[in-house]
């Protein structure tokens, strides 16, 4: 008896230590094919940010099965931090979603991924985090990449190049303070953080468009359909995945982890779009995810 225990114990040990980590994988591989679905919705005439608008609307349907379970709702001892990640999560998806469609897909993640450094320095500053010698080190490393993968002599200092490198710096570091927020509201529900998450995309994405192009584009029901299921089960499955594998594993490891989206991003490119990465931006994108890894583990 206790051996036949002992064995199940030990399966489900192991089943309990896989499975986030499937989710997370799963979630990575998602969000790094993501763009594909995004530039076909835009080549059948619907323009991301409308695309994107479509999609978190669809996702907020999930949001009274999420909040149903709550008795409590922390809102009002909360309110400043909850603004805080309406606006971080949003603008963080938004400009990813707009760089992944119009910019050149590993080079947007690769500038995505200094999320990590700048959640160091975020966590200093708003959460009184300690910096430490070799922490000071991986933010040299990450900054000496970014600056090989942005050299060009002929420009001059290297800056993002274009509006796409431009969204998906911003978007990293958008998605630092949304990860720094998320961490300082521990007792706040997963349910009302991600409705809140959902609820800022759909805020900043009609933001947005008032100001850029409010006109509503002459598609048909299939491609709204389209856009609509992407975001009720594509986004529903990613943010569901993440949040069961972040709550399950230490924090250093799920960063980790999530790494692979750059791998998913690059084969895909690679694969359908014919997307080349020059040895240069392989090298300096090297140097970022070394920093990010160093970062995490730290």
């Amino acid at each position: 008896m206790s051996t036949r225990r002992s064995i199940g114990e030990g399966k489900g040990a192991t089943q309990g230590r896989l499975l986030p980590v499937l989710a997370l994988l799963f979630a990575a591989t998602l969000w790094g094919t993501l763009w594909y679905p995004m530039r076909l919705l835009d080549a059948a005439g619907l323009p991301g940010l409308w695309a994107t608008l479509v999609l978190y609307l669809a996702a907020l349907a999930l949001a009274p099965w999420l909040l149903k379970r709550i008795r409590v709702t922390p809102w009002r001892s909360n309110a400043r931090w909850l603004l805080l990640l309406l606006v971080a999560s949003g603008w963080c998806n938004v400009a990813f979603i707009l760089a992944v469609i119009h910019g050149q897909v590993v080079r947007v993640l690769l500038l995505f991924y200094l999320s990590p450094i700048w959640a160091v320095l975020l966590g200093h500053w708003l959460l009184g985090e300690r910096l430490t010698r070799g922490t000071v080190w991986i933010l040299a490393l990450a900054l000496s990449g970014t600056v090989i993968m942005l050299w060009d002599a002929g420009i001059g200092f290297p800056w993002p190049h274009d509006k796409a490198d431009w969204l998906a710096a911003s978007s990293g570091f958008a998605f630092a303070l949304l990860n720094v927020t998320v961490r300082r509201m521990q007792s706040v529900p997963l349910g009302v953080k991600s409705t809140v998450t959902w609820l800022g995309v759909v805020v900043v994405s009609l933001i947005w468009l008032l100001i850029a192009s409010p006109t509503v584009p002459s598609v048909g029901i299939p491609v709204w359909g389209g856009a609509a299921l992407v975001g009720l089960v594509g986004m529903s499955l990613m943010t569901l995945s993440v949040q069961y594998g972040v709550t399950r594993m230490p924090i250093q490891r799920s960063a980790v982890i999530l790494l692979f989206e750059i791998v998913a991003g690059a084969v895909s490119a690679y694969l359908i779009a014919g997307e080349a990465v020059s040895l240069q931006e392989w090298a300096g994108g090297g140097l970022i995810v070394v920093s990010a890894y160093l970062s995490a583990r730290n």
